[in-house]
């Protein structure tokens, strides 16, 4: 009598598991955005240009420095500077952010990923960044979008294709 019942448990047991897992596979109703919003993700990682120039070194310093440094006859600083980055809908700022560079030295790139929700429809958006110690951003681009509800327009940055990129993609 013992083993009938222990199935009967076991199989009670397995039919409630599933009817949990069954329950959260569809409740509660997950939206990604509200129906009338759209996502823009601005993403990128670059490195700042170096703080300081090269500078040739004396004979005197050179002689000065363990055999296997002497090869060189410069010294570089391994610093890069800040990177500045906006991103304006419409005339109004959305992002300022200062991205220090990363690693022990600064000398890496900065990293972003921002998530910024917006209402949909047809925007007119400006990213700028500044990559140097001066106070003009030397990488602006300007674009008309059109945001559908629920779809994701991506903001990359490339230096070497010319600075940022606006792809619109498939919402989720």
């Amino acid at each position: 009598m013992a083993k009938p019942l222990r199935y009967f448990g076991q199989g009670l047991f397995y039919a409630l598991f599933m009817g949990v897992i069954g329950y959260f596979s569809t409740s509660p109703a997950y939206t990604h955005l509200p129906p009338d919003e759209t996502l823009i993700k601005l993403s990128f990682r670059h490195a700042g240009q170096l703080i300081g120039n090269c500078r040739k070194l004396t004979p005197e310093e050179i002689a000065r420095l363990p055999a296997y440094k002497r090869k060189g006859t410069q010294e570089c600083p391994r610093g890069r500077a800040d990177v500045v980055v906006e991103l304006e809908m419409d005339g109004k700022l959305l992002y300022h952010g200062i991205l220090r560079p990363t690693g022990l030295a600064h000398s890496s790139n900065s990293n972003i990923y921002l998530r910024i929700p917006v209402k949909a429809g047809i925007h007119i958006l400006k990213a700028r960044l500044r990559d140097h110690a001066g106070n003009d951003f030397n990488y602006k681009h300007e674009e008309t979008v059109n945001l559908a509800p629920g779809r994701i327009m991506v903001i990359d940055f490339k230096a070497a294709t010319g600075g940022f990129i606006f792809e619109n993609k498939n919402g989720a």
